[in-house]
């Protein structure tokens, strides 16, 4: 495995398991602070192998691959959560520090441990349990009502692992899976939401943390195709309250590197604003894209500050309002011919786009833009993600 080439000066080697999106995007930041950027893809023409010089071929399912891979690196982070345990546990003996830990890592990789972690630290959640037969889910339906939210307690992503069911009967098929992989699932009650909020956030391993304002996210299908920032009209005592359990969840569970708390927004038994947890995941995240152009201090940069134990930059926003939507794929394969009329029609839009190849529904890139006029804002940032996936012509 070739070794990366170290920038001159003693500055250190970040390796990034995973050559998805996520590592793509560290590349800029991780140029500016001086830093040398490897990553191991699963593929030659991976989305950061294109860009990353040092980007090895390797899957994060291979724990030898993994190794070789870290022993040319000062500290190694992640694209994604699914390295497996047994893979992290050999990464940590051999000294390379690893954020997050593997110990962290798995309230991320597993939700049924993330639910049960939470409910210890009185974290607000919803009402849930494990299911392992048909009687289970027929109970927990009786107890809080139906229809019930199934999720598989590994892998899901993006709406994937997440059934609304209506009857037990409809898991037969999931808990067959279940019991042969020995892992239950998870069951939610079907939480009656205002919005969807997050909570974005960085810990050092030194204990620094620093929180970007709470932002609104918007679903389609289980996709997030759009985030608000800040969440428009949001109690200041509730994003307190979030903003507070997002650190303390940060503390509690160790976590290092940039960290996404997915909050449903509810009413309390009172008819005050309140949340609930929905979701964790210990990586850049798709609520804090908007940061890269709409804070001092984006979040991948941050996260490359964070792992490294640097001191973390400002997240303070650098307008009123900053709008992210989302690119998703489309009718166009080729994406670089929408550049023109984009750019064009509005010179403040940031265009960002990933190298992956385009296919129906799946996030080949975002849009930003920062302004006082959020309505505005939200139309121009729809306008141009529209346009390069094809949804408009003009």
């Amino acid at each position: 495995m070739t070794t990366p080439r170290r920038a001159p000066g003693g500055f250190p080697v970040i390796g990034i398991v995973g050559g998805g999106q996520l590592a793509r995007m560290c590349a800029g930041p991780a140029a500016e602070l001086g830093l040398t950027l490897s990553v191991l893809a699963e593929d030659p023409d991976a989305s950061a192998a294109l860009v990353v010089p040092s980007s090895p071929v390797g899957e994060h399912t291979d724990a030898e691959a993994v190794l070789a891979f870290a022993a040319a690196c000062d500290v190694v982070t992640f694209d994604h959560e699914h390295v497996p345990a047994e893979v992290l546990d050999e990464l940590v003996a051999t000294g390379v520090p690893v954020h997050p830990t593997p110990e962290a890592l798995r309230f991320a990789q597993d939700k049924l441990a993330m639910r049960e972690r939470l409910g210890e630290l009185g974290v607000p959640c919803p009402r849930w349990a494990r299911a392992d037969t048909l009687a289970d889910v027929e109970a927990f339906g009786a107890a809080v009502g139906w229809p019930v939210v199934a999720k598989t307690p590994r892998g899901g992503y993006d709406g994937k692992g997440v059934r609304v069911v209506d009857t037990a009967a409809e898991l037969t098929d999931w808990l067959e899976r279940a019991a042969h992989a020995g892992t239950g699932l998870l069951l939610e009650e079907r939480v009656p939401f205002r919005r969807e909020l997050a909570v974005l956030l960085a810990r050092s391993p030194s204990g620094q943390a620093a929180a970007w304002p709470v932002v609104e996210t918007v679903q389609t299908d289980g996709i997030c195709t759009e985030v608000l920032a800040p969440a428009p009209d949001l109690d200041p005592d509730l994003s307190a309250r979030a903003v507070e359990a997002g650190l303390r969840v940060a503390g509690a569970l160790g976590v290092t590197g940039v960290l996404a708390v997915e909050l449903f927004e509810v009413e309390d038994t009172d008819g005050e604003p309140a949340f609930v947890v929905n979701e964790l995941a210990m990586r850049p995240h798709n609520s804090g894209h908007w940061s890269m152009d709409g804070a001092v201090t984006g979040q991948f940069e941050q996260h490359l500050r964070a792992v490294l134990d640097l001191p973390l930059g400002s997240p303070r926003p650098l307008a009123p309002w900053t709008v992210m939507a989302n690119v998703l794929g489309g009718d166009y394969p080729e994406l670089y011919p929408t550049y023109r009329h984009v750019m064009a029609r509005d010179p403040e839009v940031k265009v960002h786009l990933y190298g992956k190849g385009v296919r129906p529904g799946r996030k080949i890139g975002h849009v930003n833009v920062s302004g006082d006029d959020l309505a505005d804002l939200r139309e121009r940032a729809g306008h141009a993600a529209d346009y390069i996936q094809g949804v408009v012509t003009e």
